[in-house]
């Protein structure tokens, strides 16, 4: 199995007003996007060409939406980066990033 191109853990993965996750991960590897439960369970998985991520408006920095396969996913992440070396979850804005350089959108 190839290196993910990304991964944040710690993420708290939600669908309309229910919390499915309160520590899932994010995972693009491969060409998908993976989103599972601590446990390592898949909730949900698309190729990151299909996959739609935003940042809503009106919310805190630390929160970004993911269409997946017609269902939309509300993740909570980081607010800032962490230090470089330094464990910790990513920021919102470096998980969008991160789907549009997978699926080849650029910026």
């Amino acid at each position: 199995m190839a290196e993910p191109d990304f991964t944040a853990t710690g993420v708290r993965i939600g669908k309309r007003l229910r919390s499915l996750t309160r520590a899932g991960q994010v995972r693009i590897s491969d060409g998908r996007l993976r989103l599972l439960t601590s446990y390592g369970s898949e909730i949900d998985s698309a190729p990151v060409q299909a996959v739609r991520a935003s940042k809503p408006w009106f919310a805190p920095e630390d929160r970004a939406l993911a269409d997946l396969n017609g269902t939309r996913y509300s993740l909570t992440l980081g607010d800032h980066d962490p230090a470089p070396g330094q464990p910790g979850t990513p920021s919102a804005r470096r998980f969008i990033e991160a789907v549009r350089k997978a699926a080849g959108r650029g910026r």
